[in-house]
């Protein structure tokens, strides 16, 4: 997939939940993050701030892989690194206030539109 443009972060969310279509992506990036938070937190209480590292380290680094092994694409976080960080809280929290089938909706749609798009005005004459 090419390059995406956008203007916006209302713009940009419906990509970004397209680019974890699958929801097992979206469990490997809970899991990953709510970890990376879990590590993050028991260093900083014990005194130790380099544990904060965890964070980013955990998070991206099972997010990652899901995108190449699981959803067969790139993260988004490649082309739109702010906007992809504040896509997966919002991802995240979407997903704990139990609406993961709201995320694969969202997803469906915006991919739906994409294949209309390549179909070209012609499809469905």
């Amino acid at each position: 997939m090419t390059q995406q443009t956008f203007t916006s972060f209302e713009e940009f969310w419906p990509y970004y939940v397209a680019m974890h279509s699958k929801a097992a992506t979206r469990w490997v990036h809970l899991a990953g993050t709510l970890t990376g938070l879990a590590v993050t937190g028991y260093g900083l209480a014990k005194g130790r701030p380099r544990y904060a590292a965890a964070l980013p380290l955990i998070g991206y680094g099972t997010a990652w892989p899901a995108h190449f092994l699981i959803e067969g694409n790139n993260p988004a976080t490649f082309g739109h690194p702010a906007w992809s960080l504040r896509g997966d809280v919002r991802m995240i929290t979407t997903m704990l206030a139990g609406r993961d089938a709201e995320l694969a909706a969202t997803a469906a749609g915006w991919l739906a539109g994409q294949r209309d798009k390549a179909a070209g005005p012609d499809a469905a004459a």
